[in-house]
C-alpha cells in the first residue's frame, strides 16, 4: 500500500539501503478478533477539520475537499481529514500523497491563496476514475494565528467547474482557512497544556515517595548492622541468616523505589509523544555512529498520557539496546496505525545476537512488555544472527470515552 505522504528529504543516508518495510501483523490479519475500528481515529483534531470541511463544501458549492497537515520534524504532509470525496477518491487520497490532478504542496507552504485549473492537468488522461471531474481547486495555506509564515498545513477545495481567481470563494475559503489554522494550534496547545498539568501531578508523586519511602528505606538498611549486634547473644546463626535476608529485601525494595521515581520522572515533550520521539531520534543520532531512519507514518496522535510515557520508554530502551549490543551500522524507527492499533518498530542490522538481559540501571524485555501490557498492547522480539534484530510494540486505540475522562 502506498503512503498519502510528500517526502522532502533530509539528509538520506549513502551506501545502504533497507530491502523493504517492516511487517506489520495486527491480531485482526492474522486471525484473531480485530479491533472494531478500521483504523486508529486522530480524535477530536480530525472530526473538527472534516466539520469544517464539510461547512466550507456547502457554503462555497464546491465538489469536494482535503487537509494535509506538516507532520511534527515538517519534513512530509499526509491526508488528515477529507469530504465530499466519493469512496473509490477517498481511498485514492488515503493511499497517495495528492490527489490525482492536485496542487504541488511544497510550492504552496507559505504563500497566498491560488486557485489552479486542472481541467487539463498532465494526470487527466491517464486519471482511473470515472468519478473525477474536478475543473479547478482552491489552495490556501493553514498557518499559525499570529505566526504568518510558520506553516501548519495545506486546504485544498475541488470544483467541478472553473473557478476566477478573483471570485467571491476564494475570500470565502481564505477565512475558512484561518479558522482552519487556529483550531490546529488551538487544539495542540490544549494537549500541552494538559499534558503539563498531568506530568507536573507525576512528578509531585515522586518528590512525596523519594521523601518517604526511599528515605525509609534507606533508614531501614543502616539499621540493619545495629540488629545483628543486638541479636548476636541469641541465636547468631539464624539471627543472621534473617538480618541478611531483611538486608536484601530492603535493597531490592530501595532499588523498587528508584526505579518507580524514574518512572514517574520520566520527561516528555510538552508537544507529545511524536515531538518527543523525534528529539529523542536526534539524541540517538548525535551520541552514536550508527545510522538511524525515522519513519513517522502519522501527522496527528493523541493518545492519553500514560500511553504517551510508556511507548517512549520502550521505544527509547529499544533503541538504547541497539546502541549498546547490536554491532549496527544502521537502525530505524516506523510508526505507524493500521486496523484500529498502533505500531512502533525498533529493527538494526546488526550481529542478531541482543538478548536484553536486565542489568543495574537497565530496563531488560521483561519491564518492556511490562510496560505493553499496562496499555493492552504486545511486544514482539525478532532476532537472526548475522541478520539484525527487531523489536515491535502494537496496542489498540483507546477507547473514546478516555477523553471526556480527562477533560
Amino acid at each position: 500500500m502506498q503512503n498519502n505522504k510528500l517526502l522532502i528529504q533530509k539528509n538520506v543516508p549513502i551506501g545502504f539501503a533497507w530491502p523493504s518495510d517492516p511487517e506489520f501483523v495486527t491480531p485482526g490479519e492474522s486471525g484473531d478478533s480485530a479491533h472494531p475500528d478500521a483504523a486508529p481515529q486522530a480524535g477530536r483534531l480530525r472530526t473538527l477539520l472534516k466539520n469544517t470541511l464539510e461547512s466550507i463544501i456547502g457554503t462555497v458549492n464546491a465538489t469536494a475537499g482535503v487537509v494535509r497537515l506538516l507532520s511534527p520534524d515538517g519534513s512530509t504532509m499526509r491526508i488528515i481529514s477529507s469530504a465530499g470525496l466519493s469512496a473509490e477518491l477517498r481511498q485514492e487520497a488515503e493511499d497517495f500523497a495528492e490527489l490525482d490532478c492536485a496542487v504541488r504542496d511544497c510550492a504552496t507552504l507559505g504563500h497566498v491563496i491560488h486557485t489552479s485549473d486542472i481541467s487539463e492537468c498532465n494526470s487527466r488522461h491517464s486519471c482511473p476514475h470515472a468519478t473525477c471531474r474536478f475543473q479547478s481547486l482552491v489552495a490556501a495555506p493553514l498557518e499559525a494565528p499570529g505566526a504568518p509564515g510558520k506553516p501548519l498545513g495545506i486546504l485544498t477545495v475541488f470544483f467541478d467547474v472553473q473557478r476566477d481567481a478573483s471570485s467571491h470563494s476564494m475570500n470565502i475559503i481564505a477565512a475558512f482557512a484561518e479558522v482552519m489554522g487556529a483550531s490546529i494550534e488551538h487544539t495542540r496547545i490544549n494537549r500541552e497544556i494538559k499534558r503539563i498539568e498531568r506530568m507536573s501531578a507525576r512528578q509531585a508523586m515522586a518528590n512525596d515517595i523519594h521523601d518517604t519511602l526511599a528515605q525509609t528505606l534507606i533508614y531501614a538498611r543502616m539499621r540493619v548492622s545495629l540488629v545483628l549486634e543486638a541479636v548476636r547473644l541469641g541465636n547468631e546463626a539464624m539471627a543472621t541468616k534473617y538480618a541478611r535476608d531483611l538486608d536484601e529485601a530492603l535493597e531490592i525494595g530501595q532499588k523498587s523505589a528508584r526505579a518507580l521515581i524514574t518512572d514517574f520522572r520520566g520527561e516528555i515533550d510538552a508537544g507529545g509523544l511524536l515531538p518527543a520521539l523525534l528529539e529523542l531520534t536526534d539524541q540517538f543520532r548525535e551520541r552514536n555512529a550508527i545510522t538511524l531512519d525515522y519513519h513517522n507514518q502519522l501527522v496527528d496522535l493523541e493518545l492519553p498520557l500514560e500511553h504517551e510515557i510508556q511507548v517512549y520508554h520502550i521505544v527509547r530502551e529499544a533503541l538504547t539496546n541497539v546502541a549498546r549490543h547490536s554491532g549496527a551500522t544502521h537502525a530505524r524507527l516506523f510508526v505507524d496505525a493500521r486496523n484500529g492499533y498502533y505500531n512502533f518498530t525498533v529493527e538494526d542490522n546488526g550481529s542478531g545476537s541482543l538478548t536484553f538481559t536486565p542489568v543495574e540501571g537497565h530496563y531488560g524485555i521483561m519491564i518492556m512488555r511490562e510496560r505493553a501490557q499496562c496499555i493492552d498492547g504486545a511486544i514482539t522480539v525478532s532476532s537472526k544472527v548475522g541478520r539484525g534484530t527487531q523489536v515491535q510494540l502494537s496496542f489498540p486505540e483507546p477507547s473514546l470515552d478516555w477523553r471526556a475522562i480527562n477533560d
